[in-house]
């Protein structure tokens, strides 16, 4: 068992949270929005961080508090000490979902663009929040699309052996069964589909 793990499974049990007088509710009302987490995943290639980027612009212009986590940024700090074993890609999204939820906490629209391809990794992440704080967008693209796509070279080095649990390639992409948005990035243009996104994300949050 990878050492990260046991240093998880061993945190200690005494820790008491600590409770502050800004809370949540207050930051809603000062920010004038509710927040949520925007869940992009997809295949690599998919159009994930396209996406998460335009909707983002989109957000920006309504006075919209927004931030992006995006995979391959995060896995250069936070998550450079991760493989993308089964287990590292669990721990991972884990670690993204706690991030998010803080930034929920912090009353801000986090938008973030993960491959995080188990069904169970993504249904831990929506439990960390309010019901309504969650929307899952599927960005659904036929593999033979993104590989045609390739701008960062990925699918021709895991053709190749250089990269293992390539996922799509060499490892499963499960799916979501009831995802709130899909998107057919082989089908729609970014800039249709960026504006259903933000227009779903806007009824969300704003107050009626």
């Amino acid at each position: 068992m990878p050492t990260w793990i046991n240093s998880i499974m061993s945190a200690p049990t005494h820790i008491i949270p600590q409770a502050y007088k800004i809370g949540k509710s207050t930051r809603i009302t000062q920010n004038g929005h509710r927040p949520c987490v925007v869940w992009f995943t997809g295949l690599s290639g998919s159009g994930k961080s396209t996406l998460a980027n335009a909707v983002e612009q989109l957000l920006m212009e309504r006075g919209i508090h927004t931030y992006v986590l995006d995979g391959d940024n995060i896995r250069q700090g936070l998550n450079s000490n991760l493989d993308f074993s089964p287990e590292g890609r669990n721990e991972n999204i884990r670690r993204i979902g706690e991030v998010s939820k803080l930034f929920v906490d912090a009353g801000v629209v986090v938008l973030t663009a993960f491959i995080s391809p188990f069904k169970s990794d993504r249904a831990f992440v929506r439990s960390l929040v309010e019901a309504n704080e969650f929307v899952e967008v599927f960005v659904d693209c036929p593999v033979d699309v993104c590989e045609q796509r390739d701008v960062k070279g990925l699918y021709k080095k895991a053709r190749a052996g250089e990269i293992p649990d390539f996922t799509g390639i060499s490892s499963p992409f499960e799916n979501p069964e009831n995802p709130e948005i899909t998107i057919r990035t082989a089908e729609i243009s970014i800039e249709h589909a960026s504006s259903h996104i933000a227009q779903h994300v806007l009824k969300l949050i704003i107050p009626a």
